[in-house]
Formats: C-alpha cells, structure tokens, sequence
C-alpha cells in the first residue's frame, strides 16, 4: 500500500479558498498513483475559528462528501478526508470522512477526545464511537489529533485486528517530538502501520509543525515531512504485519481479563 499525507497549509477561517486547494492537492498528489491519500484536521476552517464556526462549517458534510467522493471515483484512489468542521442537528462536530475507490462514503468518525486546553469542548461537539472500515481488503481506522493520547482508544481499534491507522491532526510545533513518540509508540504496541497527516502554518495563536510521518509496525521510519506545506508518500510492505504478529504475537499473549478492574 503506497500512502499520500498532504501537509497542507490552510486558510484560517477561509472554506472556500480551502476546499478548491485541498482539491488541487489531491489532484497532485494522485498524480503519484497512491492507493490512499490522506488530508489533516480541520483542513476546511483551520483549528479552530471560534467566531461564526458554525456559519463556517460544511452543513451536513454534504460539500466534503460531494468533492471527495467524485475526486475518489475519477481518481480511484481511497481517501481519508482530514477532518472538516461539520454543522449537524446537534451542533458542529470535528469530522473524519473516508471514501472507497468507488467514491461510496464507507466511514464517519467524529473526534472523540476534544482538546480542552484549548477549549475545543466548547465548541465543538464529543463525538462517542470508533472508526473502523476496510480499504482494499486492509482493515483501516481513523484518529483525529488528540486522541493519539489515549492508547485505549487506539488497542479498542486493534483487538477488532487493525492494519492500518490514520491520524490527522492540527499539532503545534513545540510538541513535535511528543507526536512522534505517541505515533511510533502505537505502531510497535499495536503492530501496525502508522501514518499521521499533520498540518502546517500559521493559526490565531498557534504555530503548528508539520512534520507528517508514517511508522510501520517495528517502529521504522517510512516517510517524513519538514515544517513547510508538501506532500509525502510511504510505501508499506503489508506483509510486516503478518510477520511480527507471528514473531511475537501480542494479542494472543495479552490479558484482557485483568485490564480496567
């Protein structure tokens, strides 16, 4: 599986400027011939403009899912969408779309963990399931910035078996190094390959880092981005996962029965 992160440098509080880059972009990056290509957090709005965020947010999804699901299907490519901010009955949700080669929608996940340092929660709403969907017959999920923090989340994904997991997120550049130890951490604990897309640039406040990367399941370094907007791409051997889960076969060895008493 050849894997597209596009570290794009985003418009804070500009959807439309957003929408026809992030589109540019993917165009770009299919140019490579990816299997998935992946976008960051909240690549629509930026993270996060607290001001007229729900006037600003896509209504229902409905634009990301047009765009992406016709940019899937002329391109044949799977697509993890970033996230988007997204207004729905209940409020506006931090919002992760995956397309098929066919263009079908075939995952929703809204961001579960909400990073309260920067009040997220108040904005923004929790969202209370997992992210879990298939891309070529490779079992795939889907984590949005702050919720690499929480290995629960992460194992919850993995025990269901787990290729591959995607991150997307908006992280500052100060807490690079942190990003990386969770990211390469997860993919030896769990087995798996790991790519992040992480964003670029400037927000109110906030200078995040870039420094997309992609772990296999030993913890190798696939792929690496600088601080500036680029496209990155790592080539997975899928067969590393078979081999290290017969080598030294964690979850058959795991005691589930002794965890969270």
């Amino acid at each position: 599986m050849k894997i597209a992160a596009i570290q794009m440098d985003m418009a804070f509080a500009g959807p439309e400027e957003n929408y026809k880059k992030a589109e540019a972009l993917v165009r770009q990056a299919a140019g490579e011939t990816p299997d998935v290509i992946l976008l960051p957090e909240t690549w629509n709005v930026g993270f996060y403009p607290k001001e007229n965020l729900s006037a600003l947010s896509d209504e229902n999804a409905e634009k990301t899912k047009a765009l992406f699901s016709a940019l899937a299907k002329e391109l044949n490519v799977n697509i993890v969408a970033g996230s988007v901010a997204a207004k729905f009955e209940d409020g506006v949700h931090n919002t992760s779309l995956g397309f098929d080669r066919a263009g079908a929608c075939i995952s929703r996940y809204d961001k579960t963990h909400l990073f309260t340092p920067m009040h997220e929660d108040d904005y923004f709403v929790m969202g209370g399931g997992i992210s879990a969907y298939a891309f070529d017959g490779f079992a795939c999920g889907t984590e949005i910035c702050y919720d690499i923090r929480f290995p629960e989340l992460t194992r919850t994904l993995t025990v269901k078996g787990l290729d591959f997991l995607f991150v997307v997120s908006q992280w500052p550049d100060v807490r690079i190094p942190q990003l990386h130890a969770l990211l390469k951490a997860r993919a030896i604990e769990n087995q798996m390959f790991v790519v992040c897309c992480n964003s670029c640039g400037k927000a109110p406040g906030t200078q995040f880092g870039g420094s997309s990367i992609a772990f296999d399941p030993l913890g190798n370094e696939l792929a690496k981005a600088g601080t500036e907007e680029e496209i990155i791409y790592a080539d997975c051997d899928t067969s590393v996962v078979q081999s290290i889960r017969e080598s030294i076969n964690v979850f058959r060895d795991r005691r589930g029965e002794i965890y969270f008493r």
